[in-house]
């Protein structure tokens, strides 16, 4: 018999294979907010493992971000690269001391950039 969790993990996984590229990028945004907010809180309350795992996640999400990116295809393409970078560096950084801070001050470089992909997802309807 198939336990939930998997098959919650399947329907999960067929999600994410039958979206659009735009979806997608707009999931990773917002699991990308709710991994640092999670953190965030695991940090001040001094959950170490929660806290470390919501970071290394985040930071395979930014690495995802980076890798689908086509920097070449516009000129803000690069400046993203990079920040995508910085935000990882800037994200190890903060697991390593456990700073909530850092996290914020990623979190809040995160936001506007997920809440733009929604905003140009909603006028081009794509998202949603």
């Amino acid at each position: 018999m198939t336990s939930q969790s998997a098959l919650r993990n399947r329907y999960v996984d067929d999600q994410v294979l039958t979206v659009s590229p735009a979806k997608l990028v707009l999931m990773l945004y917002d699991r990308l907010v709710r991994d640092l907010v999670d953190a965030e809180e695991a940090i001040t309350a001094r959950s170490i493992a929660e806290a470390s795992d919501k970071l290394l996640h985040a930071q395979d999400i930014i690495m995802e971000l980076h890798s689908g990116l086509k920097p070449e295809l516009w000129s803000g393409g690069p400046g993203l690269a990079n920040l995508y970078l910085w935000l990882h560096g800037e994200l190890i950084a903060a697991n390593v001391a456990k700073d909530a801070a850092r996290v914020a001050g990623a979190r809040k470089l995160i936001e506007p950039l997920r809440d733009a992909w929604h905003e140009a997802a909603r006028q081009l309807g794509t998202g949603h």
